[in-house]
C-alpha cells in the first residue's frame, strides 16, 4: 500500500515537471517571435534598403535589356509584319477598286459606243428601207400613171370612135329624114344638096 502511494506521488511529480518544461518552451518561443517582429519592423521594406540598390539596379538593367531584346526580336517584327500585311492588303484593295473603276468606265464607254453604233445602224437601215419603199412607191406611181395614161388614151380613142360613129349615124339618119321630108313635100331630093345642107348645119351646131 505504501509502495503504491509512493509510485503515484512520483508520477505526479514527473507530470508537473513536464508541464513546467513545456511552459518554459512556449514562453521562449513567444519571446523569439516577438524579437523577430521587432527586428523586421526595424529593417523596413527590402527594396528601399540602400545596401541592395546595386543588386536591384543590375537586375533592373537586365530586365530592361531582356524586354528590349524580346520586343525588338519578337514582338515588334510581328507587329511590323502585321502592319505591313494590312498596308499591303489595303493597297491591294485600293488598286483593285481603281482597276474595277477603270473597267467600269471602259464598259460604260463600250456600252455608249455600242449604243451609238446601234442607233447609227438603225438610222441607216431606216434610211435604206425608206429609200427602197420610196423607190417602190415611185415605181408603183409611175406604173399607175402609165396605166392611167394608156387607159385614158384608149378611152379617148374609143370616145372618138364612138363620136365618129355617132356622127356618121346621125348624118345618115338626118339625110334620110331630110330626103323623106323633101319627098313628103312633093319635091325631088338631091342627095348632094341634102349632104351639103346637113354638113353646113352640123358644122354650125358643132361650132
Amino acid at each position: 500500500m505504501f509502495s503504491l502511494l509512493q509510485e503515484a506521488a512520483t508520477t505526479a511529480v514527473e507530470h508537473s515537471e513536464g508541464a513546467v518544461v513545456i511552459d518554459d518552451a512556449a514562453t521562449h518561443g513567444t519571446d523569439a517571435a516577438a524579437h523577430g517582429a521587432v527586428a523586421a519592423e526595424s529593417a523596413g521594406l527590402p527594396q528601399l534598403d540602400i545596401a541592395t540598390f546595386g543588386n536591384q539596379i543590375f537586375w533592373l538593367v537586365v530586365t530592361l535589356v531582356v524586354l528590349y531584346l524580346v520586343l525588338s526580336r519578337v514582338a515588334l517584327p510581328r507587329i511590323a509584319a502585321v502592319l505591313s500585311d494590312r498596308q499591303g492588303a489595303v493597297t491591294g484593295d485600293l488598286m483593285a477598286a481603281e482597276e474595277f473603276k477603270l473597267k467600269a468606265r471602259e464598259a460604260e464607254a463600250a456600252y455608249d459606243k455600242a449604243l451609238a453604233d446601234a442607233r447609227a445602224e438603225a438610222q441607216t437601215i431606216v434610211a435604206r428601207n425608206r429609200a427602197e419603199i420610196q423607190g417602190q412607191l415611185d415605181a408603183a406611181i409611175a406604173k399607175a400613171d402609165a396605166e392611167i395614161a394608156a387607159r385614158t388614151a384608149e378611152s379617148e380613142t374609143r370616145i372618138n370612135q364612138i363620136r365618129v360613129s355617132a356622127d356618121a349615124s346621125a348624118r345618115e339618119v338626118a339625110r334620110d329624114v331630110t330626103a323623106e321630108l323633101v319627098r313628103s313635100f312633093g319635091g325631088q331630093a338631091d342627095d348632094a344638096a341634102v349632104a351639103a345642107a346637113l354638113d353646113g348645119r352640123m358644122k354650125g351646131t358643132v361650132q
